[in-house]
């Protein structure tokens, strides 16, 4: 079996590690009905449509 030369440091570790969990921005679009910005394939919460339809009854 092959071992390694020198012992890896918890730090040097974790270095590696945490550049595969990063977080990345969601892609906001403007919605076509009211023009607030959402979450593109998702029902708009400022006006409750998707796809240029009503989807939710949204209180006035």
């Amino acid at each position: 079996m092959i071992c390694p030369k020198k012992k890896t440091s918890k730090a040097r570790r974790n270095k590696r590690r945490a550049q595969t969990w990063k977080i990345t921005m969601p892609n906001l679009v403007p919605c076509s009905k009211c023009g607030e910005l959402a979450p593109s394939h998702r029902v708009c919460k400022g006006c409750g449509s998707y796809n240029r339809r009503e989807v939710l009854k949204m209180a006035e």
